[in-house]
């Protein structure tokens, strides 16, 4: 859709409006659905910082950024000024993470985690501070994902179906920083859809934290981080008139494209990939 010149109001109050009630249902289902079982508590903070290998972490940091970005431009859509992007918008997605750790908190069976916090708050000032100094994205946060057996020997936590390993199975995520090439060196001849990405992403964990692998019944394995480099591209680089196209273009640019990479594994292993997701 096409962003209004000028201040749209109704435009502007039918997202408010709309944003606060998606928000509003999604926190009752997630409580609901996730904390529903559980008993509640007092609320306190839990120290999950060691665990998934700070997997989470980096879904944290993805996440807020992507929220943030599609409340900036949401913003934009109705004409608001780029200060109101930046606060409403932007701050849209640490905003939400946020809500989400307040449950967190009051749930015995978790806590509010500071690492994740933290997180939240990276990935949105990562969007602000590139708007701010060079008022556009030159690195983008992104995301890819590949089936892992892993999942089998704890289906309750790792998940059960392809939905559920996508967003549970950490062992099968990788996170990107994809970083546009042409925006660094505008003069050049690089083309400006190119992306230079780096990713990672762990492997060989059953549970959160390693001293509790020997409570499963699965093969003993080790984990260990993995950093990866690869090619990709932005796809909101790519010209069209077409206001539509850039729409799916901003969609489908928050996913890592499958390309050539290589893998950096912790313990000093490198491998090639014809093509990663």
């Amino acid at each position: 859709m096409k962003p209004a010149d000028s201040l749209n109001v109704k435009r502007e109050n039918t997202l408010i409006i709309t944003e606060t009630a998606l928000a509003s249902v999604a926190l009752i289902g997630l409580n609901q659905l996730w904390y529903a079982d559980y008993p509640k508590s007092k609320f306190h903070f839990k120290n999950d910082n060691v665990e998934w290998l700070q997997m989470d972490k980096a879904g944290h940091f993805y996440s807020s950024y992507q929220l943030g970005r599609l409340g900036a431009e949401m913003m934009q859509w109705s004409g608001a000024t780029q200060k109101k992007q930046l606060l409403y918008g932007a701050g849209m997605g640490f905003a939400f993470l946020t809500a989400v750790e307040v449950l967190d908190g009051f749930s015995s069976e978790w806590g509010a985690s500071a690492g994740d916090i933290v997180a939240n708050a990276s990935g949105t000032a990562l969007y602000v501070s590139q708007e701010l100094i060079w008022n556009e994205q030159r690195m983008v946060p992104k995301f890819s994902f590949h089936t892992t057996h892993y999942a089998k020997y704890r289906p309750t936590v790792l998940g059960s179906s392809l939905a559920e390993q996508l967003l549970k199975d950490y062992n099968g995520q990788t996170y990107w920083l994809s970083i546009n090439l042409h925006s660094f060196y505008k003069k050049s001849k690089i083309p400006k859809w190119l992306n230079l990405a780096i990713g990672y992403g762990a492997e060989g964990m059953i549970s959160g934290n390693a001293a509790n692998e020997d409570l499963f019944s699965a093969p003993k394995t080790e984990s260990f981080r993995q950093l990866y480099l690869s090619f990709d591209v932005d796809l909101t680089k790519i010209e069209t008139q077409s206001h539509f196209l850039k729409t799916v273009f901003t969609v489908f640019n928050t996913l890592k494209i499958p390309a050539p990479a290589i893998e950096f594994q912790q313990f000093n292993r490198i491998k090639a990939h014809f093509i990663y997701y």
